[in-house]
């Protein structure tokens, strides 16, 4: 399929091209000329948008769809499609399936269902057995099969020797260990964030200290051992202030935020939504400003959506039984945008591959077209009508919006919303 994007601005400030609005001749997936007043002597299909610019695709770090075991909450086919059609050309898949990702031919499996879509797939393998806590689960040979790092999907590992291990283990192959942080009995009953909101709603509370605890203990492991950790979705201040103290060490520690702990607060929970029911909980504004801080001063080094569908069955019910979770994708963009600048969105929704050993593509003449189109122009409240997912559990809706993903190209195809 060759292609020329017309008039489109590059945003990427490592780009000589940066700012600068052109034209893209993609032949074969790859990028031929990049310019002004391209002529098409081929035939190509011309893409032209609106106010349209691109950027290196996006990567996901956290996604999970279901597939195999809850096809009913969201598919590998679908969710892949989803991801394109929110302008992210790559996404991490979480093990948390039933069964769980936590061998070679179950890594195998996910990956062969991702074949053939614009969107590439590369999956977690669970970091123990069953993501159980117990017994470490075969990673060499996961890593062997594609997986490009471990980790027990929002499961704290309780047992501070076997991280240990875990993490002198996977230096052999330069592995990545994922380490969710919450300490179970600091959290306890707790089902929202502890502070003012909890108190007033009569909510059980679970409290800063039960993520702060446990990233402390992680970060000393991680200096007695070496290797690499990755400490996903931290959504408090103090943990922005561990991580950033554990870097000027030079710990080898990376972390990402989530979209809705970048955007939105326990305020949220007034309602009793279950669709603001997440893990971690939602904060405080003071906790929220502490991460915006991290991401423009690149403590925290990659922003997720922490994509999670769940069936409704799990999600419209007592506010204490529903499960966490908020489906992200579609909103990621527009919403990112009301909170940040949009040089430092792009540059946090493409920096994650670094840490996850994915190659990056930048937009330059025989290059792979790895490419997001969006526009950062336009205002919108984001409603039932945008969501694409099986699942309809997003925490954002009825929230505003601003700009629009229009879809990616990527492995030889265009996908647009």
């Amino acid at each position: 399929m060759n292609t020329i994007i017309r008039e489109a601005k590059i945003i990427d400030s490592e780009n000589p091209f940066h700012n600068q609005t052109v034209d893209i001749l993609i032949i074969d997936g790859i990028i031929q000329k990049i310019g002004t007043s391209l002529p098409n002597p081929d035939n190509a299909d011309e893409v032209k948008l609106e106010n349209l610019h691109i950027s290196q695709g996006w990567f996901d770090s956290s996604v999970s769809l279901g597939e195999p075991g809850f096809e009913d909450r969201e598919t590998i086919a679908n969710g892949l499609t989803v991801a394109a059609k929110s302008g992210f050309t790559g996404i991490a898949l979480q093990p948390n399936s039933y069964p769980i990702i936590d061998n070679q031919s179950q890594i195998n499996f996910v990956k062969s269902k991702a074949n053939g879509f614009a969107t590439e797939l590369f999956p977690i393998g669970a970091l123990t057995k069953g993501s159980e806590g117990k017994d470490m689960a075969e990673l060499f040979d996961m890593k062997n099969a594609g997986a490009v790092a471990f980790g027990d999907y929002n499961k704290s590992l309780d047992n501070a020797n076997l991280l240990k291990i875990a993490l002198q283990y996977v230096q052999d192959f330069d592995g990545l260990v994922i380490a969710f942080a919450q300490d179970a009995n600091i959290k306890g009953n707790g089902i929202a964030n502890e502070g003012i909101v909890s108190t007033r709603l009569g909510m059980k509370g679970i409290p800063n200290l039960a993520e702060e605890l446990q990233i402390a203990r992680n970060l000393f492991l991680l200096e007695y051992t070496g290797g690499k950790l990755h400490i996903p979705t931290v959504s408090t201040a103090k943990s922005v202030e561990l991580i950033r103290e554990a870097k000027a060490k030079g710990l080898k520690v990376s972390c990402s935020a989530s979209v809705h702990h970048l955007v939105l607060t326990d305020e949220k929970l007034e309602n009793f939504d279950t669709r603001c029911k997440v893990s971690p909980p939602l904060r405080t504004e003071t906790d929220r400003q502490a991460l915006l801080a991290g991401i423009l001063d690149n403590t925290i080094d990659m922003i997720t959506t922490d994509h999670n569908p769940i069936d409704i069955e799990h999600k419209k019910m007592e506010f204490d039984l529903a499960k966490n979770g908020t489906i992200g994708l579609e909103s990621a963009f527009g919403a990112l945008l009301t909170a940040l600048p949009l040089e430092k969105v792009i540059e946090k929704l493409t920096s994650g591959k670094t840490t996850f050993g994915i190659e990056s593509q930048t937009i330059a003449e025989g290059k792979k077209a790895n490419i997001s189109l969006f526009t950062p122009e336009g205002k919108d409240v984001f409603t039932n009508e945008n969501i694409l997912s099986k699942s309809k559990n997003s925490a954002f809706l009825g929230t505003e919006i601003k700009g629009k993903a229009y879809g990616i190209y990527n492995q030889g195809k265009l996908v647009l919303n």
